[in-house]
């Protein structure tokens, strides 16, 4: 990243989805990220952020001046719904995405400090991760996922063995949580 390359955290536009399915594809062609099989349609992507920005923040990370031709997004991330219940209503779900090429540049903590300010502000509590968890790295799946959250503070509350099944091999899956807004339990 040039010193003339800045990033921009905002809301999510419909017209990002393109984009956004792009940097998605990535991991669900290449990765045991995601463990969905097959890339979604534009149709099904943008009705997936449609109806998840109707409640929750949605963002993306948005390089200015990235090349000859203009801005270009480069991550995104949004909560959603963490169980379907009224008395989970305090808790999220997040999800983060980079384009592969910029990880490790401290964009996804960004993503995620946005996130949690936002999420602060409308007094949820509790913030959840669904990560895939190798049983041991491979091409696949390392524990880059794992170690991002912790380093953000979140701990692993849940663990669910080989639970997910891709590249012919099993994974298993974590849910960690981060509690940002303790002092509205009292």
């Amino acid at each position: 990243m040039s010193v003339s390359e800045e990033i921009i955290i905002r809301n999510v536009d419909l017209n990002d989805a393109k984009e956004l399915l792009r940097i998605y594809a990535y991991y669900v062609k290449t990765t045991a990220i995601s463990f969905e099989y097959d890339v979604p349609t534009i149709e099904e992507f943008t009705e997936r952020i449609k109806k998840i920005s109707l409640k929750y923040p949605y963002i993306v990370a948005e390089m200015k001046n990235a090349t000859i031709f203009g801005d270009e997004v480069i991550g995104y991330a949004y909560a959603n719904t963490f169980i379907d219940r009224a008395a989970y209503d305090h808790c999220v779900e997040l999800t983060i995405y980079l384009n592969h090429k910029f990880q490790g540049q401290g964009i996804g903590k960004k993503l995620y400090q946005y996130l949690q300010n936002e999420l602060k502000a409308m007094k949820i509590l509790n913030l959840y991760a669904c990560v895939a968890y190798p049983l041991v790295e491979d091409e696949f799946l390392t524990m880059n996922s794992v170690n991002f959250h912790k380093h953000l503070g979140f701990e692993i509350c849940g663990h669910f063995k080989k639970c997910g099944y891709k590249f012919d091999r099993w994974y298993d899956m974590v849910y960690m949580e981060k509690i940002i807004n303790s002092e509205l339990r009292m």
